[in-house]
């Protein structure tokens, strides 16, 4: 069992250009072998039309017991009525890994707004992680993990959003039993 925290903020520099700062707080039963884990992440995003943005990304993550990481992520967003998409490029530098990581995520998901006022919404996202370089000689490359979430949001007013989700983390071992993960997620984005 897990629990995840995912607070960020935002600050607009013009009409199409934001920055944000996004944490999160994993915290997970140390008996099925996955720490809890820490993050910040500063993102700069660029509105490229309506409907898409483009993103660029530094994360340091603190990992209980050490193997700390830093990241570099490259993201393009889209919104179609309902259906969302991204795709994710990373850049994973391990501590006490052999080489640099590189990993793909593509997510295609729904948000379905509910309601005359349209605040609240029913949403669901389906997420692969295709790695495409392991951080260690001879580790796991290919689709090695599928991240799902479905839940619930609510836009309290045009800066503060809340959203709780149910996840469902895969870790995809071939050749050795999949580790699963289920957490709640509890959202706050609050945007300047």
């Amino acid at each position: 069992f897990e629990f995840w925290l995912n607070p960020s903020v935002s600050v607009g520099l013009d009409e199409d250009t934001e920055i944000e700062l996004e944490t999160a707080q994993r915290f997970r039963d140390g008996d099925d072998g996955r720490v809890d884990t820490y993050f910040a992440r500063l993102w700069i995003n660029q509105d490229l039309a309506d409907n898409v943005t483009l993103s660029g990304a530094f994360e340091q993550r603190a990992n209980d017991g050490g193997n700390d990481e830093t990241r570099l992520i490259q993201q393009f967003s889209t919104s179609h009525g309902i259906l969302r998409t991204r795709l994710r490029l990373e850049q994973r530098f391990v501590e006490n890994a052999d080489r640099m990581g590189l990993r793909l995520r593509p997510r295609l998901g729904v948000k379905v707004p509910v309601g005359e006022d349209k605040r609240w919404a029913v949403k669901g996202d389906a997420e692969l992680f295709f790695t495409l370089r392991s951080n260690r000689n001879g580790g796991d490359e290919g689709l090695t993990g599928l991240r799902t979430q479905i839940g619930l949001s609510y836009d309290v007013s045009d800066r503060l959003a809340l959203s709780a989700v149910y996840l469902r983390q895969q870790d995809i071992n071939p050749g050795r039993t999949d580790q699963v993960g289920h957490a709640p997620l509890i959202g706050i984005e609050f945007a300047f």
